[in-house]
C-alpha cells in the first residue's frame, strides 16, 4: 500500500504578500521562497480571512468563517466543541504536531493535535480583550507607534530566540518522523512569529540590505480629513496621534522588516533541505501562508487590523507532489481553503464527510492547472479594535467591497486601481457590482446580531478578566523557565526594551494624549486633528 502524502504548513506573522519579490517587490531577498515558488504554485490573490491573529488562526484551523466561531478579537478562544485541521487529518490516520505560534486561548491548548513542541510566544489568557465601549482610542496594552519609533538593528531580539527554537524542534521533529518505516503520514504546522512588530532584526540580516535600495511606500499619508471612518478609527488606535513618524522611521522600519522576511527565508530552507536529506521532500504537500499582512507605512498606516491590500493580502504558495512546477493562479482564494485543500490529500482525493458546511474551497485542482477562477470570491471579517462596529471585506474577481457598519461602503477595482485609491462606491456604472457585493456580504451574516454578540462576549470577558485574586493560567508551556522568557505580564513585557539585547528605553510619544470626547469629535467630524508628517 503506497502511504499517503504528508503535509506541511509553514507560517509567517504579519507577513505582506506585496513584501515579496515573487509578488513584485524587488527588494526582498527570499531565496527560498522563490525557490518553493517555482516548484509549486503561487495563489496570486490570497487573502486573510480576518486581519489580526486569533482570529485569523482560529478561522483557517476550522475551516470556518470568524463569525461562525465567534472569534472576534485577540482574546476569543477556539471552541473546543470545533473540529480543526488536526482532528480531521487524526481521522484520516495522520500524525498531527504543532511547532510555534498559534495563540489559542483559553484552557484547550491542543485543539486536536497530537503533540505541541513548543511553548506559544503569547498569553493564552483574557489579557487582549477588545472593548468597544471605550470606542477607536481604546487599546489593549501598550503604545503601538513604539514598534515604529524604535524600529532598526541589534544584536539580538526575544522574536529570534522564540523562531530558533521553533526551528530547532521542527527539524529534530523531522529527523524522528524519519527514522520509522512504518511511520504514519505526518501533518505538521510550523509557525515562526517573524516578521511580527516590533521590527527589530539581528545585525547580520540588517546587513542583507543597503539603505539606500531600500523603497519607500507606493502611497503617501493621507490627509485626516480625507481618511474613511474605518482607516480614522485606526489612526487613534495606533497611536499614530501620540508620534511623530518620520522619513527615518519609515526607512529603518522597511529595513528591518525585510531583513527579518530573510530570516524566515532562511529557516525555510533549512526545512525544505532536511525533508530532502530525510527522503520525505518527494511525499510531502508543502504550504506557506502568513496569517494576515503589515501596512509598513502604506497610506502613512502600520500593522495591519484593516482590509486595505498591504493588510488583508497574504502570500499563499503550495508545492504538491505530481503537481506541475511553477504555476501562478488568479483565483480569489483565502486561509479558510486551505482545511478542504488538505484533507482532499490527505483522502486520497476522495470526497471527504465534514461535521460543518465549510466556508472554503479545495485549491488542488488549481494547483493541477484545472481549476476555474471566474466568480471565485474572498470574505474576510475584522471585529477587534478601531471602528468599534462589525466590518466585512468581499474580494470577488478584481472588485473589492469594505463594508463599514453604519458608514459608507467602499468599493475599489484592484485592475485599474491597486493602490485603493478611487472609491467606486457612488459610481453609477459599478451600481450591480456594489449591489451584488453587498449581497454576498450579508448572506448569512447579520451586522446588527454579530454587533450585539460581539458586545455581550467582551462584556463577559472584561468581567471575569477583572475579578481580583489568582487569574487562571492557560499558557501552554514546553519547557521549564518560556513562562518567563516570552511575552507574558511576568515575563517578557511586549512595551519594554527587554525584547531586544541591548536593551532599549521605551521611546515616550512626543504628543500629547487627546480626551476620549476629542477623539469621538474628531471621528464624527466635529473636529479636525492636524498633525505633520515629516
Amino acid at each position: 500500500m503506497v502511504k499517503k502524502n504528508n503535509v506541511l504548513i509553514i507560517m509567517a506573522d504579519q507577513l505582506a504578500a506585496q513584501a515579496l519579490k515573487l509578488y513584485g517587490n524587488p527588494v526582498c531577498k527570499t531565496p527560498h521562497l522563490d525557490e518553493l515558488a517555482n516548484s509549486g504554485i503561487v495563489f496570486e490573490n490570497a487573502y486573510s480571512n480576518n486581519p489580526v491573529c486569533v482570529p485569523s488562526r482560529a478561522s483557517m484551523l476550522s475551516g470556518l468563517l470568524c463569525p461562525e466561531i465567534d472569534a472576534f478579537d485577540n482574546a476569543t478562544e477556539l471552541a473546543s466543541s470545533v473540529p480543526t485541521m488536526a482532528h480531521y487529518m487524526r481521522s484520516l490516520g495522520y500524525w498531527t504536531f504543532l511547532s510555534g505560534k498559534m495563540h489559542f486561548i483559553g484552557p484547550d491548548q491542543l485543539h486536536g493535535f497530537n503533540e505541541r513542541l513548543t511553548t506559544d510566544v503569547y498569553p493564552a489568557n483574557f489579557d487582549w480583550i477588545g472593548n468597544w465601549t471605550e470606542g477607536p482610542s481604546y487599546v489593549p496594552s501598550g503604545t503601538a507607534l513604539n514598534g515604529i519609533v524604535e524600529a532598526g538593528p541589534c544584536t539580538r531580539t526575544m522574536q529570534e530566540d522564540y523562531d530558533d527554537e521553533v526551528e530547532f524542534q521542527s527539524l529534530r521533529k523531522i529527523y524522528d518522523l524519519s527514522r520509522f518505516e512504518n511511520q504514519n503520514p505526518f501533518f505538521g504546522i510550523i509557525s515562526f512569529t517573524s516578521p511580527h512588530t516590533p521590527f527589530n532584526v539581528s545585525q547580520k540580516y540588517w546587513d542583507l540590505y543597503d539603505e539606500k535600495d531600500i523603497n519607500s511606500p507606493d502611497v503617501s499619508p493621507i490627509p485626516f480629513d480625507d481618511l474613511d471612518y474605518f482607516s480614522k478609527s485606526l489612526f487613534f488606535a495606533h497611536g499614530r496621534h501620540r508620534h511623530t513618524v518620520t522619513e527615518e522611521h519609515i526607512r529603518k522600519t522597511r529595513h528591518a522588516y525585510y531583513g527579518m522576511i530573510s530570516y524566515i527565508d532562511n529557516k525555510i530552507g533549512k526545512i525544505i533541505n532536511l525533508l530532502d536529506e530525510t527522503n520525505q521532500l518527494h511525499n510531502t504537500a508543502i504550504f506557506f501562508v502568513s496569517d494576515h499582512g503589515e501596512m509598513l507605512g502604506e497610506r502613512g498606516m502600520w500593522f495591519k487590523q484593516c482590509f486595505w491590500e498591504w493588510s488583508a493580502h497574504v502570500p499563499m504558495i503550495a508545492k504538491i507532489p505530481g503537481a506541475p512546477k511553477g504555476l501562478r493562479s488568479s483565483v480569489i482564494t483565502s486561509l479558510v481553503d486551505l482545511l478542504p485543500t488538505i484533507l482532499e490529500i490527505g483522502n486520497d482525493e476522495k470526497p471527504t464527510s465534514f461535521s460543518d458546511d465549510l466556508s472554503g474551497k479545495s485549491l488542488l485542482k488549481f494547483a493541477y492547472n484545472k481549476g476555474e477562477t471566474k466568480n471565485s470570491f474572498a470574505i474576510s471579517d475584522y471585529y477587534h479594535i478601531g471602528p468599534c462596529v462589525p466590518t466585512r471585506m468581499i474580494r470577488q474577481d478584481n472588485l473589492k467591497l469594505i463594508y463599514t457598519h453604519g458608514h459608507p461602503s467602499l468599493l475599489y477595482d484592484l485592475e485599474n486601481d491597486p493602490h485603493e485609491l478611487i472609491n467606486l462606491a457612488d459610481n453609477d456604472n459599478f451600481k450591480d457590482d456594489l449591489s451584488n457585493l453587498l449581497s454576498i456580504c450579508f448572506q448569512n451574516w447579520d451586522p446588527e446580531k454579530i454587533n450585539d454578540k460581539i458586545l455581550q462576549s467582551q462584556k463577559r470577558r472584561l468581567l471575569i478578566k477583572s475579578v481580583p485574586g489568582e487569574k487562571p493560567n492557560w499558557d501552554y508551556i514546553a519547557s521549564i523557565g518560556d513562562d518567563k522568557r516570552y511575552v507574558r505580564k511576568d515575563g517578557v513585557d511586549a512595551t519594554k526594551g527587554k525584547l531586544r539585547i541591548p536593551p532599549v528605553e521605551s521611546i515616550p510619544p512626543d504628543m500629547p494624549a487627546l480626551s476620549k470626547d476629542e477623539i469621538d469629535a474628531m471621528m464624527k467630524g466635529k473636529k479636525t486633528f492636524k498633525f505633520n508628517e515629516k
